[in-house]
């Protein structure tokens, strides 16, 4: 089972629509840049510390950890901690170019007769450029309160795509996941199909399976009969809530 360190619903939907499976499990951890921290040296550090915490109790799984930032020429902006500071970062961000950096890492279930677990770090960078926006649309864009939870103050995918006229490179990294990353890296480290069928009983296919909640029963099931009772908890809920698998396709 694959487990997503971070509560970010924009994450969570991605990976939804990717047919990726998943459960979520966040972390608290200050998100704070070291004096003199290079961007991709932050996003990385962050999303490895993210992941570690959540593989320390999920020895089996495969764990998922992220970071996104936005670097506007020498500075890092994270989430803005209030409207002034939100507007702050959309006067940096107006008129120019600036770069998304996401950084993921994915540590893989405990091998066999090994005590180390294969952890691979990797980041994206996406360059987004905002057209020039005036007073007035900056104060009505903060009072909506869409970029408040999201690095740089805005959401690529929400209003502020009136102002984006053009971004190079991956799309998904600036919403908070660079998905074809992080499938390539699941693939590398042996999660494929299979992680989503072998919840299925015998005879059983993927399609048979779907919108019938039996996949989250099995799971809860065995995350009982194993003792894991957060991961099983988590699965209740989420039965009780949507009544299919996690990560299918609302």
């Amino acid at each position: 089972m694959l487990i997503l360190a971070s509560a970010s619903p924009r994450r969570q939907q991605l990976l939804r629509n990717a047919k990726i499976p998943f459960l979520v499990e966040p972390t608290h951890l200050p998100e704070l840049a070291k004096p003199g921290e290079e961007p991709k040296s932050y996003v990385e550090r962050l999303a490895a510390q993210k992941a570690r915490v959540i593989a320390g109790h999920h020895l089996d799984d495969f764990v998922l950890g992220a970071d996104t930032t936005v670097v506007a020429g020498d500075q890092i902006l994270n989430k803005p901690v209030n409207r002034p500071d939100a507007e702050r970062m959309l006067e940096m961000l107006s008129g120019s170019t600036h770069q998304v950096m996401t950084g993921v890492c994915l540590i893989a279930p405990r091998a066999r007769n090994e005590v180390l677990r294969k952890e691979l770090v990797r980041s994206k960078m996406t360059s987004v450029t905002f057209e020039r926006l005036r007073e007035e649309e900056i104060q009505f864009y903060t009072s909506t309160g869409e970029g408040m939870d999201k690095a740089g103050g805005y959401a690529i995918q929400g209003i502020a795509s009136r102002w984006i006229s053009q971004i190079e490179g991956d799309y998904f990294n600036v919403v908070g996941l660079p998905v074809a990353l992080v499938y390539g890296m699941l693939t590398e480290c042996g999660f494929g199909a299979e992680q989503i069928g072998s919840l299925l009983p015998a005879g059983w296919s993927q399609e048979q399976a779907e919108g019938t909640g039996l996949r989250f029963f099995l799971a809860t099931f065995f995350a009982v009969l194993n003792g894991r009772l957060e991961v099983a908890n988590t699965l209740a809920q989420a039965l009780a809530k949507v009544g299919q698998f996690a990560g299918t396709e609302d």
